[in-house]
């Protein structure tokens, strides 16, 4: 057996699939590819992917929606006000925010049981809405191994 380190393979920082969606234009599914490169580590990985889809469901927000997400096995209706989104390589997913009441709420998921519906919610009257896409997509792009 060698000591040598194991290596990824250079194949695995391919550019990201494309996504597929049959009602979206074809400039739609390939700007959501656009410069995410594949990580070998999976959270981080699942995170970049997520990072992108959370983006563009913002663009289709108006002024007076901000992300939220309705997640199973949350107390009360599931839903919670989506603040930012991160990972703990090389497993976890988090989700920070708020539920209803206001209260924090952090959840900490297995990158392979991310199952999270987004969705629109008003936003509090007293403040614009709170926009989380670009700040992940700024990560992403600082983190992004060169091929």
């Amino acid at each position: 057996m060698s000591d040598a380190p194991v290596k990824a393979d250079p194949a695995m920082f391919a550019p990201c699939p494309k996504p597929v969606s049959a009602t979206a234009p074809a400039e739609q599914n390939a700007a959501m590819a656009e410069g995410v490169r594949m990580r070998d580590n999976p959270a981080e990985w699942a995170f970049v992917r997520l990072s992108k889809l959370i983006e563009e469901f913002e663009g289709q927000l108006d002024k007076d929606e901000e992300i939220g997400a309705r997640i199973v096995g949350l107390p009360g209706d599931g839903t919670m006000q989506i603040e930012d989104v991160g990972f703990w390589g090389p497993d976890l997913i988090l989700f920070l925010g708020k539920n209803a009441d206001g209260k924090p709420v952090r959840l900490v998921q297995h990158y392979t049981q991310i199952s999270v519906v987004l969705s629109a919610l008003k936003k509090p009257e007293e403040r614009e809405a709170h926009r989380i896409g670009f700040q992940l997509s700024e990560m992403v792009q600082k983190t992004n191994p060169k091929a």
